[in-house]
């Protein structure tokens, strides 16, 4: 007879009949060790066109480490990522994956640029860096993506005289701007108020929906993934739970599924012996 834990572990939403053109990313039999310390293993994950995928887990459990593995960042002790059907740092990637960080809006106050002009460093690369400000094309990808975050009627005011919660949607526009067919965000709610949250949750699945957009988001507010994303994973080493957001399992199960018991069912039971 299966275990409770196992009989809650259920495999992933995507299946081996994928249609290969709508495959976005195919990660395969991961495992990441740091110091020496097994971070990820064996993590097999699949990402289709227009999907909005929402990790979470405990500190620790390697959330960040995954999503810096997949762009390449972190060298992988087994396993293969590949994106588009290209590995990590592929030439042929460049511009196709937008990539909000931890830190990505938490530039310091006082630095002299506009809203407008952070979004434009998303159209420059090595190539284009001369011309990047002066193509017409480029401007109206930065307008778009302005457009697109609700963030025009601020576009030329300071980055650092903005809220917490435009200053995120500014560097997603830079994403944006970039025309990222994928996403990537590492706890991009942290410091934003309910109001800026609730919104930015709202522009995301709009991507998802509208623009086609793949997402892939890293938070520790569980409830949020929940009420937004379509695909919730639960990482902690390994993967412990893909599945849509309706079959996530409750408190109980999804402590059952960590292996952690009941201390206090654990005491009065030592007290009845």
């Amino acid at each position: 007879m299966e275990s409770e834990q196992e009989a809650i572990q259920i495999g992933p939403v995507w299946d081996l009949d994928i249609d290969k053109s709508t495959l976005i990313l195919d990660v395969d039999n991961l495992s990441v060790s740091r110091s020496g310390k097994t971070i990820l293993r064996e993590i097999n994950l699949r990402l289709s066109k227009g999907e909005f995928v929402g990790i979470v887990g405990p500190n620790g459990g390697g959330k960040s480490t995954l999503l810096l593995s997949i762009l390449g960042v972190l060298k992988l002790q087994t396993g293969k990522v590949r994106i588009f059907g290209n590995p990590p740092m592929s030439r042929r990637l460049h511009g196709r994956i937008g990539w909000v960080s931890q830190a990505a809006s938490n530039l310091p106050r006082d630095i002299k640029i506009t809203v407008r002009e952070l979004v434009q460093l998303g159209t420059v690369n090595a190539k284009n860096m001369l011309e990047a400000f002066f193509d017409r094309r480029r401007r109206e990808q930065v307008d778009k993506a302005i457009q697109m975050v609700g963030l025009e009627a601020v576009k030329n005011i300071e980055i650092g005289r903005l809220s917490g919660g435009q200053r995120q949607r500014a560097v997603i526009a830079r994403a944006l701007a970039s025309e990222a067919d994928l996403i990537i965000l590492d706890e991009p709610l942290v410091g934003i108020d309910r109001e800026s949250r609730n919104s930015l949750l709202k522009l995301l699945d709009d991507l998802c929906h509208n623009e086609g957009k793949t997402i892939l988001m890293v938070s520790h507010d569980l409830t949020a993934i929940r009420q937004t994303a379509h695909r919730m994973i639960f990482l902690e080493e390994s993967i412990r739970f893909d599945g849509t957001t309706e079959e996530f399992p409750d408190l109980d199960k999804l402590a059952d599924l960590r292996g952690i018991g009941n201390v206090h069912n654990e005491a009065n039971s030592k007290e009845v012996e």
